[in-house]
């Protein structure tokens, strides 16, 4: 499918604010600056299993419906529940134009591939930070 793939970050916007919003320490900002985290995305049809791999072994995945409700965990290692009935970081991922979407009152997040590369935005609290990632699988 679209997504399914293995991506290294190339790029980076706005990162500091961004962790710093997410409530994550300066050190373990400073520490992840130049990390070469890995996304893993495996998609079929509206079923993704998306895995973000750090180094030292660390790993978050995630695995959700589109246009189901989900329990997803952040960067930040903060659960929170989606549905789009609810309030507190509480939506359904949708898939919009060849995106992937996640949206709140406090949170915004998109994903999608361009010119073969996983170009993800967010935004939290007005901050904004984008990720572009090339294709490595």
């Amino acid at each position: 499918m679209a997504f399914t793939g293995k991506y290294e970050i190339e790029s980076e916007k706005n990162y500091d604010d961004f962790m710093k919003r997410l409530g994550l320490s300066s050190d373990t900002i400073e520490k992840g600056r130049n990390f070469k985290v890995i996304s893993e995305i495996q998609q079929d049809g509206q079923n993704f299993i998306w895995s973000q791999h750090y180094p030292g072994g660390h790993s978050i995945s995630n695995n959700f419906t589109v246009g189901k409700e989900t329990e997803m965990e952040t960067v930040g290692n903060k659960k929170f529940k989606l549905d789009l009935s609810h309030i507190l970081m509480q939506v359904t991922v949708k898939m919009e134009g060849g995106k992937v979407v996640v949206d709140s009152a406090n949170y915004h997040h998109t994903a999608e591939i361009v010119d073969g590369k996983l170009v993800e935005v967010s935004t939290l609290g007005g901050v904004t930070y984008e990720r572009v990632s090339k294709k490595v699988a």
